[in-house]
This record gives structure tokens, C-alpha cells and sequence, in this order.
């Protein structure tokens, strides 16, 4: 992801004040109705869209500002026009129950008075004005103070995370390296009494629409019983599991040649601050440490980029000219002069990549602090992922103007992503030919280090925070069960004894900004079921990390079907649109990456 990138939002997103998850759902004070409800289901329903349409486009640009330009201002605009929204969705969410759950015999009906239950997702406040008014403030406060965050070491300038990430990056210093997960976790620790409060909040406002905690209300917008789909979750990280163990000790082995078996021992997790990544999430920084041995590395789409002088806008050029290639409308000219592309120098911002649509129609914006570099021409291929996904569903009702899950919105872009194969590199002139490889390891195990070692770690961020909400996890316990999920999924391990108020899940933009995180792992899965299904559509004959459907417009009519549903019918039959199957399926995963897993076989074989 990298919102992942996030690689928010995500993206995507407006993100956390909790009201825009991807799709940038929100925004708006001011527009409630007077009178009581309508005694017709469906009149309550049309009501309902109009009310939530007019508060989320005024909320968007509230957060909007607040993203832009971190001041206590705009900080306490965007708790104002949030709390105004909450306060509309959750009494219509109540006034939802008042009509028959058939919607008196009507589906559509039915589906909205259900989505109007779930319309205050991530963030159900309670219904009393002053305990929404606190919780609020808190979500503005944690994401602002996020957004704030800095490592100031003595006498030395003060670092963002910007700065930190790519010296976590490229640095193979490990005293260097510990050194910045260090200085960047310590801005966590003022976050832990709010979130603890901000948990207490959102709970109440769970159980007050029927639901056990938060995290039973999050696990509800899945088209399935909650706990059906904790089951669902596990069971796609069961068929991809041995592919990751795989992976893990491989990239363990040669970090211990690295670094020494006293650092990275071979039968310990990996220290998080030895794999390229402030999070220990993606591990692609370090190809260099564990790529094949006496292989050429291949290319850096980064060095291909700065070869061809690309700056930040024509990183996005590239983006949008995938989409229209394959049929979709360029974007609006009002994208172009909107969207925050580069870090401004005169103020903070909150840079975490994320997609907007700031009026619900095509006003569409990106929200992202551009890099040179691989990395990020992936993320801008997601973020537009989001918004071209947001366009698509834009004549529907406002209920329906999300993705048929959350996990859709992110897999979109990163399923078109897929498609940038040396092939495409070539067409679009940035690669001179296609490098001839015995088995394409290299281009795999890049991959591979980003995509499969991403996988636990969007298991377990919501696995920490459902059993925050659920009180299986204690505050007193909040950084010891946080690393204790992370050697349980991950095999990855704090660098050394942590202080004791650390609060080091804080460290991760979508704990404090409270967007939910499990989308990103069933968007790691979805896009790879879908690349599958679109590469069968366009005939590709071949492995399937060689097909990209660049410029095949009939795949391009077939997503643009798909996406067109937004939330109008449950996922299963949205995804049917698509790929032909109903279920997800983690078994595309293994099949692109089939020539990986045989060479890392044939590597731990011989030990190396």
C-alpha cells in the first residue's frame, strides 16, 4: 500500500475524523430536517440521502482545509462539521429502525435503511451532544497531533516522517536506523490517553445502534454476521500463510548475513527497524540486502523516472494516462488545480497519500507529498484508483456512493497497478526493452517484499484495535499486545525494550486518524483475484506477473461495470461482475508468484 501509503487512503481518504473512509463519504454542517421522519420507508430513504449528501460535501472541505493547513482552527472547523455529521447519521441510523428491516417488500429499500445503520462508520458517537462533541475533538486532535509529528534530535534540524522514511530506506547503518524508528515512535505516547477515551466514546455509540463494541460495528459492513467475517479473514491468511513463511525466512537468513546472527538471529522475529520500512510493513527498500546474489538487480522505476526528468505531476500523468487507456475519461481539469501534490515548505500538512471526492460527484482531488521513486508511482496509480472508482458510482444514491466493500476501494488502483510490467514500462517509453531474466526471480521477489510481507500487518492492525474495543486488550496492555500480534503474524519484533509509555501503535497514521485497516488486507487479495480475472478477459496466454492489461479497453468496460455498482448490491455480486466468482480467493496470490516460490525453495534448500 503505502497508505498504506499509505498509502492512505488509503488513501484514500478523509481519512480518520471517521467519516470518509476511501471514498471520501463526508463532510457537512448545517443540513438536517425539522419535521419528523417520513412514514414511507422509502420517502425516509430519499430524505436520508439528500441530508447526508449535503453534510458530507461540506465536511470534505472542512477536512479538506484541516489536511492542508494544520492550524488549531482548522482543526476545531473539522471537529465542528464532523460532529455535525455524526450527530445526523446516528439519529437517522435510529430513525432507520423505525421501519420494517424488507423495506416493506422493496430490496433497494431495504439495503439503504441497512447501510443507514452503518452510515457513522469508522465512528458511531453516542447520542448525547456532549460525548459527541469530546469524541470529535479527540479524532481532530490525534490526527492532527499525528500530522504534527517530528524527530528533533540535539542540535540537529527537526525530521518528518518524510525524512525519516527514506533514511529508513536507504540507510544500512543499524544505529542510524534505530535511531529513527525511535525518534518517530516517540510521538505516539501523548496519543495514548486519548485513544484510550476515544475507544471508551466509540464504543458507546456501537452499542447504542445494537452492536457488542466498535470493532463487531466495523466487521458489520461486510454483507455478513461479524463474526462470520473474522472467520473469513482467517481463512484467506491461511491459504497465503505459507507463502509468507516462505518469505520471512528467507529475508531472515540474509538479513543475519548482514547484519550478523547476533542482530537477526535465525530463530528470533526480525527486528522492525532492519527492513527498509518506519513500520516493518513493506520490505521492497531492502531488495539490495536479500535480491539473488549474482543476479543484476534489474531496474528502478524510480531511476527510470528521474532519468526521464518526471516530476510530481507527470508521476500523476502517468496514472491517469492508464485509466483512459483503458476507456475511462481523463480527469477534470479542477483535479489538476485542486490536489496537493508536493509538501508545501510554509506549513504543516498531513501527507499521508488519500483520495477525495470533495462533492460527492467530480470534484476530485489527490492528497499526497510526491517522491521520485517506485514507491510512489505505485501509490499514485492506487490513490487514482480511489477516484476513478468514486466518479464511477457518482449517479447513485448517496448511501451507494461507496465501494461494494472497503476493500474494493483500495484494491482497484492497486489491480491496475499489477498491470506495470516491463511490457508497460516500454509502451509508455520508459523502460528501452523488455530485460531478459531466466526466470523473472527479480521482478517476483520486488514484489513479493511488498505485496506478500505486507499481508500480516493488515491482518493485525485491526486485530490489536478489535480487541481494544471488544476489552480483551487492556489499556495497561497496549503496546505489549501490539507486539505481541506482531510477532504472532509478522515473526517481527521491537528493536529493544520500549519505554513505558510507549504507545508505539500510535506510530501508524490510521490508529489516531481511526480508519480501519482490514480493507487494505482484502485489497491485498482482491487485486490479485481481479488481475487474474481481467487478464483471462483480455486473452494474455503466459505467467500470470507477465500480462498487463494497458490500453484494452474491453477489460477497461467490464471494471467500469463493476465499479459503476458502488454499494448498490452486496460485494459477492459485484465482484461476480467482474472476475466470474463470488467468494475471495487468496489462490491468485500463489499464482502470480508461482516462479517465486520455487526459487525460494530451492534457496532455503541450499541455506542461503
Amino acid at each position: 500500500m503505502r497508505t498504506r501509503r499509505l498509502l492512505v487512503v488509503s488513501s484514500a481518504v478523509l481519512a480518520g475524523l471517521g467519516l470518509a473512509a476511501a471514498c471520501s463519504r463526508v463532510s457537512a454542517p448545517g443540513t438536517t430536517t425539522t419535521s419528523g421522519p417520513p412514514t414511507d420507508a422509502a420517502a425516509f430513504v430519499k430524505q436520508a440521502n439528500a441530508t447526508l449528501l449535503a453534510q458530507a460535501n461540506a465536511l470534505s472541505r472542512a477536512q479538506w482545509v484541516a489536511a492542508n493547513f494544520i492550524t488549531e482552527d482548522t482543526e476545531q472547523i473539522s471537529a465542528a462539521a464532523t460532529a455535525d455529521y455524526v450527530a445526523s447519521s446516528m439519529r437517522l441510523a435510529k430513525e432507520a429502525a423505525r421501519y420494517p428491516g424488507n423495506g416493506n417488500g422493496n430490496a433497494d429499500v431495504a439495503r439503504q435503511l441497512l447501510l443507514l445503520k452503518l452510515a457513522a462508520s469508522p465512528l458511531p458517537a453516542p447520542s448525547d451532544t456532549a460525548l459527541q462533541t469530546e469524541l470529535t475533538r479527540i479524532v481532530a486532535g490525534m490526527e492532527a497531533g499525528y500530522g504534527r509529528g517530528k524527530y528533533c534530535p540535539p542540535g540537529k534540524p527537526c525530521q518528518t516522517i518524510d525524512d525519516l522514511s527514506r533514511l529508513m530506506a536507504t540507510s544500512r547503518d543499524p544505529k542510524a536506523l534505530l535511531e529513527a524508528w525511535e525518534g518517530w515512535h516517540a510521538i505516539a505516547p501523548p496519543l495514548k490517553q486519548p485513544y484510550e477515551r476515544f475507544a471508551q466514546l466509540g464504543n458507546q455509540g456501537a452499542k447504542e445502534l445494537g452492536f457488542a463494541d466498535l470493532g463487531a460495528f466495523w466487521r458489520a459492513g461486510y454483507d455478513m454476521p461479524p463474526d462470520d467475517f473474522a472467520k473469513e479473514v482467517d481463512r484467506l491468511w491461511i491459504q497465503v500463510k505459507p507463502l509468507y513463511d516462505q518469505l520471512h525466512a528467507h529475508v531472515r537468513r540474509r538479513l543475519g548475513a548482514t547484519y550478523g546472527t547476533d542482530v537477526v538471529r535465525p530463530d528470533a522475529p526480525i527486528p522492525a527497524h532492519l527492513l527498509g520500512n518506519m513500520w516493518a510493513q513493506q520490505w521492497g527498500n531492502i531488495y539490495d540486502l536479500v535480491g539473488p546474489p549474482g543476479r543484476a538487480p534489474g531496474y528502478d522505476v524510480g531511476d527510470l523516472l528521474k532519468a526521464k526528468k518526471t516530476d510530481a505531476l507527470g508521476m500523476v500523468r502517468y496514472g491517469e494516462g492508464f485509466f483512459t487507456s483503458l476507456g475511462f475519461a481523463p480527469l477534470p481539469e479542477t483535479f489538476w488545480k485542486r490536489s496537493l501534490f508536493v509538501r508545501p515548505q510554509d506549513r504543516d500538512v498531513v501527507c499521508h497519500a488519500s483520495a477525495w471526492n470533495v462533492d460527492n460527484v467530480d470534484d476530485l482531488r489527490i492528497k499526497m507529498c510526491i517522491e521520485i521513486n517506485a514507491e510512489d508511482f505505485v501509490t499514485v496509480h492506487h490513490e487514482l484508483g480511489h477516484n476513478f472508482y468514486q466518479r464511477a458510482y457518482n449517479t447513485q444514491p448517496f448511501l451507494y456512493r461507496t465501494g461494494a466493500n472497503d476493500g474494493f476501494h483500495e484494491a482497484i488502483g492497486d489491480a491496475v497497478a499489477l498491470s506495470i510490467t516491463p511490457q508497460y514500462l516500454v509502451k509508455v517509453g520508459l523502460l528501452p526493452s523488455v530485460p531478459q531474466t531466466q526466470d523473472d526471480v527479480e521482478f517476483l521477489l520486488r514484489m513479493a517484499l511488498d505485496k506478500v510481507a505486507f499481508l500480516p500487518f493488515g491482518l493485525l492492525v485491526d486485530q490489536w484495535r478489535w480487541k481494544v474495543f471488544s476489552g480483551e486488550i487492556t489499556p495497561a496492555e497496549y503496546n505489549t499486545a501490539w507486539w505481541q500480534l506482531r510477532e504472532q503474524y509478522q515473526g517481527v519484533a521491537a528493536p529493544g525494550p520500549r519505554p513505558a509509555d510507549a504507545f508505539d501503535a500510535g506510530a501508524k497514521y490510521h490508529v489516531p486518524a481511526n480508519t480501519p485497516y482490514t480493507r487494505y488486507f482484502l485489497a491485498h487479495i482482491l487485486q490479485f483475484q481481479m488481475h487474474r480475472a481481467m487478464c483471462k478477459a483480455a486473452g494474455h496466454i503466459g505467467p500470470l506477473h507477465t500480462c498487463s492489461i494497458y490500453g484494452n479497453k474491453e477489460v477497461g468496460a467490464r471494471l467500469q461495470t463493476m465499479l459503476a455498482l458502488g454499494a448498490s448490491k452486496p460485494w459477492p455480486e459485484a465482484l461476480e461482475a467482474l472476475t466470474g466468482e463470488r467468494q475471495m480467493d487468496a489462490t491468485a496470490i500463489l499464482d502470480y508468484f508461482a516462479p517465486l516460490r520455487a526459487w525460494l525453495e530451492a534457496e532455503a534448500a541450499a541455506g542461503r
